[in-house]
């Protein structure tokens, strides 16, 4: 959420910054609204000073030779009088707040000064590229069909089990899934020293509140049925970034920033992805990701996202997979972010990079939603936190570029050398 201080000291400029990312903020609502708010805030103060008042002219009514019982009455008529006018003040305040919190609620992140201009993904500015794009001597096939081939990959077999945009891995590809996993896990935890986390896949509303899942992309989650407040995770970042909802975190706590890394699957109904990639494992209903997300002071924020982003891009070489990194533009940017780099990997079978990780400043966008706070030791006061997040990286599609950087004409998929030892030493997967 964004500061509502902000939002008053400059209505016009932080709506002329939203529209580079293609958002039309309603000032001239959010400033009905909020002087609705103020004029009920101080009729609501004016009333318990009246209150106040006519409580102490029952004594003076008496000294001016007004019977007891009398002046009580008078008195009491008076503060019944104030007393629903107090409650008619309170309620419309309340009403009030909760127009202006809706309102606020549906508005994102304002963008850095370093996301460029750009409606769509399209006018996305790449900053580096790494790794030499495979060139093969036949057709490349798509991770579809080598996995076919392998005899591992089992579409028929998941949409059977429950619909369409699931997958069944048996065999090599299950196991090559896992060492993925294990070896993401492995690399953040050694070498970028995270912390690792195991969280619960259900979250309630409140939770999805604070990142900014809902309440604006409610139709892309999935909603448990027998509990209206319990929704499966879309992202560990929900779980994992609420760890630190409602909490002030001591400055030795918070040390240099806290790092956290999770494994988890993660559940979204592709709402709005109108059939894109409905062949394969790129866009599926589940799937599974390792997500970074980093906890720092304000001033840290800028060096937290290039190391993320840095740890991401150390798998990617390290699987010695081609890519590139782009920045988001305005218009593609996701709502809570205020910048993000995308990394995106080369793909052949589609001749193309394809997203496999965002890596994101959030600011305090979700800190101020989530009440996520540091005391800062210099004015002994809280301070809300900066958080960010990442994927390091996809797993499915992560196993999707290592079949199709890594096949054979005959069919066979060559194993990166960092993943072998994770393979038991096997260097070639055979169909």
């Amino acid at each position: 959420m964004l500061d509502l201080k902000q939002i008053r000291q400059d209505p016009a400029g932080v709506a002329e910054q939203l529209k580079r990312r293609g958002f039309d903020f309603d000032v001239a609502r959010f400033m009905e609204l909020d002087a609705r708010r103020k004029t009920a805030d101080v009729r609501s103060q004016d009333l318990l000073a009246e209150r106040k008042s006519a409580s102490k002219k029952i004594g003076e009514l008496v000294q001016s030779g007004v019977p007891v019982d009398e002046a009580k009455q008078t008195v009491n008529a008076t503060l019944e009088k104030i007393a629903a006018e107090i409650d008619a003040a309170t309620e419309e305040a309340r009403l009030v707040s909760g127009e202006l919190d809706e309102l606020l609620m549906g508005v994102p992140n304002l963008p850095s000064a370093q996301v460029p201009p750009g409606v769509d993904e399209s006018d996305n500015t790449g900053v580096l590229r790494w790794g030499d794009i495979p060139s093969f001597g036949f057709a490349p096939k798509d991770h579809v069909d080598l996995g076919e081939g392998l005899g591992d990959l089992d579409f028929d077999t998941a949409s059977k089990l429950t619909g369409a945009r699931f997958v069944v891995l048996r065999g090599d590809l299950a196991r090559l899934h896992r060492a993925l996993v294990n070896f993401m896990l492995d690399m953040h935890l050694e070498q970028h020293r995270y912390q690792e986390l195991n969280v619960p896949y259900i979250v309630n509303a409140v939770s999805l509140r604070g990142t900014g899942q809902l309440p604006k992309f409610g139709e892309d989650l999935f909603k448990l049925y027998h509990d209206p407040d319990y929704y499966l995770i879309p992202t560990a970042e929900v779980p994992v970034t609420n760890i630190a909802r409602d909490r002030i975190l001591e400055a030795e706590e918070l040390g240099e920033g806290l790092r956290f890394v999770a494994h988890t699957p993660c559940f979204r109904s592709e709402a709005g992805s109108h059939g894109k990639d409905t062949r394969g494992m790129i866009r599926q209903h589940q799937f599974e990701k390792v997500e970074l997300v980093h906890l720092v002071r304000p001033a840290d924020s800028d060096a937290a996202l290039e190391s993320l982003t840095g740890h991401a891009e150390a798998v990617l070489q390290a699987l010695e997979l081609p890519y590139r990194k782009v920045v988001l533009c305005g218009g593609d940017l996701s709502f809570s972010a205020r910048l993000t780099y995308d990394l995106e990997v080369w793909l052949p079978a589609q001749d193309t990079y394809r997203e496999i990780s965002s890596c994101s400043n959030m600011g305090d966008f979700q800190a101020r939603r989530m009440q996520a706070r540091w005391r800062n030791p210099e004015t002994g006061k809280p301070e809300l936190l900066h958080t960010l997040n990442g994927s390091g990286l996809a797993v499915g599609r992560t196993l999707v570029a290592v079949l199709e950087n890594g096949q054979r004409e005959d069919g066979s998929v060559a194993i990166p050398a960092a993943l072998q030892p994770y393979l038991g030493g096997k260097a070639v997967l055979e169909p």
